[in-house]
């Protein structure tokens, strides 16, 4: 029906839209969703034929119909035009509405003029359809669209929020309309309210920065697929400003300089014999964030360990560590108390049942499951970040009956409550499938942009990077 393969479109000067792949098979019915800017209008004005195909292919084998904001103002433009003509000095009759509706039509028989008949009564149009198009509302401006695009019955329906503008008694009704037109026409439609997804959609696909980045599996759009999508997009428009620190709670102080917090001279690590790194030479300061890369092996988690003072190596070089230089006497507590971590093994290890309440309170206290009175000022900041990572409804949920990438989400809050000087993340996408993914990525974005800590985030893969981190350590380069 629509196919597109690595297909790169001019949609203006200035901009082309490139997809590697992405069809669209008859009567199977998609929902393009995401944030706002993030491509799914382009994508519909892709498939719609709009543009000029620059690289790759778009094979289209069926008519399409579009409905838009853009089509809108360039019908209006174009009446306009028409309205402003003066040849031979004789004025222009504008256009009625009915006549713009028609106008690739021509004459109606007795199947369409019913058809039309049905539109412009249930989108409550009678009292308008004589009227100038060009002195309709907006909303009226819409209607007279989708009429006109219906009556040239597409075999594709392309609708980008078609309920825009619309009272709620002909939303009403075009949702039943496009309910019966499923069976007939194959339907893509691009909404911003998850609210709006009609039942009849066989397939979610979901767009960042102007790419698709997941689709639904299957023919039918379950509940958890429409859960998912709500959480993430959530958290992709959450503001970047992050509940505050807990004023009652004395900040930890740095030993010594203020600004850097880790400062490693010539490092080297190994294990029987065998060379892990060496020569490296890092200083992270405060507010730059890094992400630490390289094949298994390369010392990537060991370098994290011997950060926090898991790994016995930190004594056996030259490392400093908030002012500490480690092996100086200082205790394991003046390290963590600055740093938050997040990885696998502490996953693993958090095996209590505690409420999701509960486990973000013991962030405050750096244990394992709640043992310590919280305050009120510290439960409140507790439902703030619950209420950032979109979660205020599962506040007495077991922590144990949570999704697994719901419950890697709540410990990355759970590090975050306390705003540590610095936090550790360590592979924190493993085992999680694609949506939950992105969610963690939506979250810890937020965190590089709006938060005090500073990030260290070890992953294997580059798209799972996150917009605030800029500074690489490659592992790779020092094995």
């Amino acid at each position: 029906m629509i196919a597109l393969q690595q297909c790169r479109v001019a949609l203006s000067d200035t901009f082309s839209l490139f997809t590697e792949q992405f069809d669209v098979q008859p009567l199977k019915h998609v929902a393009l969703v995401g944030a706002n800017g993030s491509g799914k209008s382009a994508l519909a004005a892709v498939l719609a034929g709009q543009g000029e195909v620059v690289e790759g292919e778009r094979l289209v084998s069926v008519s399409t119909g579009w409905v838009s904001t853009a089509q809108q103002q360039a019908l209006i433009a174009e009446e306009k035009k028409k309205d402003d003509a003066d040849i031979l000095d004789v004025v222009p009759v504008p256009s009625t509405t009915t006549e713009v509706m028609l106008k690739e039509c021509g004459k109606l028989g007795a199947e369409q003029q019913a058809f039309f008949d049905k539109l412009t009564a249930g989108l409550r149009m009678n009292h308008f359809l004589d009227n100038a198009f060009l002195g309709l509302s907006t909303g009226e401006t819409r209607k007279a669209l989708l009429v006109k695009t219906l009556l040239e019955a597409p075999q594709l329906l392309i609708l980008d929020e078609p309920w825009d503008g619309l009272d709620s008694a002909s939303s009403a009704f075009l949702r039943e309309l496009l309910d019966e037109l499923s069976g007939k026409m194959t339907i893509v439609i691009i909404v911003n309210r998850l609210s709006e997804i009609p039942s009849f959609i066989n397939q979610l696909v979901l767009m960042q920065d102007c790419k698709v980045v997941w689709a639904s599996q299957g023919d039918v759009v379950s509940n958890d697929d429409r859960e998912q999508i709500k959480h993430l997009l959530h958290l992709e428009n959450v503001p970047t400003s992050l509940p505050p620190k807990d004023a009652d709670r004395a900040s930890p102080q740095m030993n010594d300089d203020e600004t850097t917090l880790v400062a490693l001279k010539d490092g080297k690590v190994s294990y029987d014999g065998r060379v892990i790194f060496s020569d490296l030479n890092w200083q992270v300061n405060k507010s730059e964030h890094w992400q630490v890369v390289g094949p298994n092996g390369s010392g990537k988690t060991c370098l994290l360990s011997m950060i926090t003072g898991d790994d016995s190596h930190c004594y056996t070089n030259d490392l400093t560590v908030f002012g500490y230089k480690r092996g100086s006497g200082e205790s394991i507590w003046d390290i963590k108390q600055h740093i938050g971590l997040v990885s696998n093994s502490f996953h693993l290890q958090y095996r209590v049942n505690s409420s999701v309440l509960h486990v973000v309170l013991s962030g405050f206290f750096d244990s394992i499951g709640l043992y310590e009175q919280p305050t009120v000022k510290q439960k409140q900041l507790a439902r703030e970040w619950i209420a950032l990572a979109g979660m205020t409804d599962r506040l007495n949920t077991s922590f144990q009956s949570l999704s697994f990438g719901d419950q890697r989400l709540l410990l990355i809050v759970r590090a975050m409550v306390k705003h540590p000087t610095l936090l550790i993340l360590d592979e924190p996408c493993n085992g999680l499938d694609e949506i939950n993914r992105l969610k963690v990525l939506a979250l810890l974005g937020i965190i590089a942009k709006g938060g005090e800590s500073t990030l260290l985030y070890v992953n294997h893969h580059s798209e799972d990077r996150i917009d605030g981190i800029e500074r690489v350590l490659n592992m790779q380069d020092h094995n």
